[in-house]
């Protein structure tokens, strides 16, 4: 047996729960011991029964006198009841639901148990602890000592886990192969694989648990660190057509604008104009707040490639979206004789100078027909142009909005047979409403050169933002309706399309979960526009929708015949109606902080006073904070930085498509520790750029590739 063993060659795995393991992604040996704990309970405290204190958490060992199971038929549940005994004392034991243990456990056994102690009607009693059996000479496991404590799934118990990861550690002693390079374990003075692979799971004290995480988190931060730098290196090699910063060009650009750029749209532009003219690829990613100008900056790049001589791909990941950049991109460069496509799943378009500013239908065969003779100038669209029949004469540039990963095998399959020279690469850049942390940008995207726009254009009224109570919800209706009677629209988000399948049947459910059901958009419309304002034209949308029925909608709130839109979070990115001036956001508690944020700036685009109004019924300190941070900051970058250390990168930007172990996530969140694992990173590659004297370190490195996804 190895690390590449597969899950159903090991023993005591059974088909039931090899199934349950691939729920949490786990397939290999491998990925069963680098399933790490997200937290450890201290059942260290080994003390005599007449010792133990109410409240407190601790470890008796003794023998069972009795054990029985009854059915207590008013709260419908099962109680197995024990007592156990020591040379000091006896305690009653209490566990819930677990009917099974009384063939587990039986009368005169010796057992540790570790729990809290509880006092209730009949007295002093350990309250549903873990249990382990006493054998002489048998290390506990459950009991006793800290217990690993891992992320589960339905079936998958703790228990089970520390049960099979122990035969396999030990199955596995001293055998598995070294990964980290023998001076950086010597430098930083790290624990060996194999050492600490047993303190992770069964640590001998909270000291060695935490040297075995930070070396593991150390290992895998290094690992970003050395995919991106050498992805870096790789795309330097690379060559791309350069692409002159056509000054007059672009003065006759921004004099044609309907605005004036700000100082930080002028400063990213520069950087991107100026990274267009080197012969190798550009790998920009253009970061600004909501509403902040990026699209702008991106079609004077274009400009700049198409009068060079060269194509245009602009992607984006919804049609709503992509008809949207159409548009405007149309509109804003009508005066510089162009054609430009539109290329979705469902519909094609085509607007060409040469017919006098006519916006035509054409076949899908017409269109990529006219991208692969050079033709149109720019092809706008979701990611239907990397299919394979899509192919550009001569493609200079891709734009890619809120898709930052987009490696060079992805900007190849765009540009086959580039003018007859396979060999170059289109320059990237990569647009985001996200604001991305400092630690993220090392690593996660450390691949990529930064451009910030960190300014709003100016005369944009402050949202106001507010959190509203479930009791002043009939206050919040009347606002709206007033708002809409001056003529204003309305966007109500909701987390879901659907109700849950499984309704909250009683209130002490409620109660449990701690707030009510999750608003979902269907019954929200159907509320809105029967119950509440069924004088008004409601509007919905979902992703779940056809593409002309989205379309349809989208098209009537912008021209004002719907008066209130009740959406799910499709109108996150880049959808713009100036004339909305409410956003109102239920269930709050299920967005990030970052994505609150990009919903808020989908309002407040003109001269109006803007509101974000938003509902919780969620009693969560996390909730609370991210909450406070929205309601004291309006700035992305801030905010950004806050969502990461109260939610974890997890659920951010993304991140979750790395396959990183949580506990390593948190680590992102580290600065010392990812510019540490930056520079180890870098000195490894300025010595042995191929890792050459490292098969290992390469060999895990290629499945780490294999691991991510760069699309």
């Amino acid at each position: 047996m190895d690390l590449s063993t597969t899950i159903e060659r090991i023993p005591r795995i059974g088909p039931v729960f090899q199934k349950r393991l691939k729920k949490l992604g786990i397939k290999t040996v491998q990925g069963l011991l680098f399933h790490f704990p997200h937290r450890y309970e201290d059942f260290s405290n080994l003390i005599p029964i007449s010792k133990v204190r109410i409240n407190e958490i601790c470890t008796v060992q003794g023998r069972i006198l009795e054990i029985k199971t009854i059915r207590t038929w008013k709260r419908r549940m099962f109680l197995t009841q024990a007592i156990i005994e020591d040379e000091t004392g006896a305690i009653k034991t209490t566990w819930f639901n677990q009917p099974y243990l009384t063939k587990i456990l039986k009368k005169d056994d010796y057992v540790f148990l570790s729990g809290k102690v509880t006092v209730g009607t009949s007295g002093v009693y350990l309250n549903n602890p873990a249990y382990e059996k006493a054998f002489l000479g048998k290390d506990l496991v459950h009991t006793g000592r800290l217990v690993p404590i891992y992320p589960e799934t339905e079936g998958l118990s703790s228990r089970w886990l520390r049960y099979i990861l122990r035969s396999l550690l030990i199955c596995l002693k001293n055998k598995i192969p070294e990964t980290l390079p023998e001076k950086i374990i010597k430098k930083e003075g790290f624990l060996p694989i194999n050492k600490a692979l047993w303190q992770i799971h069964f640590p001998e004290s909270e000291n060695l648990a935490k040297k075995a995480q930070e070396r593991f988190s150390f290992e895998e931060l290094f690992y970003i660190e050395l995919f991106v730098l050498r992805e870096r290196a790789r795309l330097n090699k690379e060559k791309s057509v350069s692409i002159p910063f056509n000054i007059d060009l672009t003065k006759r650009f921004v004099d044609s604008l309907p605005f004036k750029l700000t100082d930080a749209q002028r400063k990213s532009a520069y950087q991107i104009l100026k990274d267009l003219e080197k012969s190798r690829p550009m790998n920009r990613l253009l970061e600004g707040d909501v509403g902040s100008g990026k699209t702008v900056v991106a079609i004077m790049a274009a400009l700049n490639t198409i009068k060079a001589g060269e194509q245009v791909a602009f992607m984006a990941p919804t049609e709503i979206l992509v008809k949207q950049h159409f548009q405007e991109v149309e509109k804003l460069l009508k005066d510089f004789n162009l054609n430009i496509g539109l290329l979705t799943g469902k519909q094609d378009q085509f607007y060409s100078k040469k017919l006098k500013n006519q916006v035509i239908e054409i076949s899908r065969e017409k269109l990529l027909e006219k991208a692969e003779n050079g033709e149109i100038d720019i092809l706008i669209g979701t990611h239907a142009l990397i299919q394979d029949k899509v192919k550009f004469g001569k493609l200079g540039l891709v734009v890619l909005d809120e898709q930052h990963r987009f490696g060079v095998e992805q900007r190849a399959r765009l540009c086959r047979g580039y003018g007859g020279q396979t060999k170059l690469i289109p320059h990237l850049l990569s647009m985001t409403a996200t604001p991305i942390p400092r630690t993220l940008s090392l690593t996660i995207y450390g691949d990529l050169d930064l451009s910030l726009i960190d300014e709003l254009p100016k005369g944009r009224k402050k949202i106001i933002t507010k959190v509203i109570s479930p009791k002043e919800r009939k206050k919040t209706y009347d606002f709206i309706r007033k708002e809409v009677k001056k003529g204003r629209q309305v966007f109500v988000i909701c987390p879901r399309i659907e109700a849950q399948n499984s309704k909250l049947k009683t209130q002490n459910q409620k109660d449990v979960l701690g707030w009510a059901e999750t608003k979902a958009v269907k019954e929200e419309y159907e509320k809105l526009s029967k119950t509440v304002f069924p004088d008004l034209k409601i509007g919905m949308l979902h992703g779940k929708m056809a593409s002309k029925e989205k379309e349809k909608i989208m098209k009537d709130f912008k021209n004002k015949k719907v008066q209130i839109l009740v959406s799910t979070s499709v109108v996150e990115v880049g959808i713009d109606v100036p004339n909305a001036t409410v956003m109102m956001i239920e269930g709050t508690e299920r967005f990030g902080l970052a994505q609150l944020h990009q919903f808020r700036g989908r309002v407040g685009r003109a001269g109006y006073q803007s509101y974000c109004l938003l509902f919780t019924e969620s009693p969560a300190r996390k909730t609370k904070q991210r909450l406070n941070a929205l309601l004291t900051s309006e700035d992305g970058f801030k905010l950004a930085e806050k969502d990461l250390k109260i939610r974890g990168p997890g659920d951010f930007a993304g991140t979750r498509q790395w396959g990183i172990p949580d506990l390593m996530m948190n680590s992102l969140t580290n600065v010392r520790l990812v510019e540490k694992t930056r520079e180890a990173a870098k000195e490894i590659l300025t010595e042995d750029p191929q890792l050459k004297k490292y098969p290992r370190l390469l060999a895990k490195l290629g499945r780490f590739r294999e691991r991510i996804h760069l699309e």
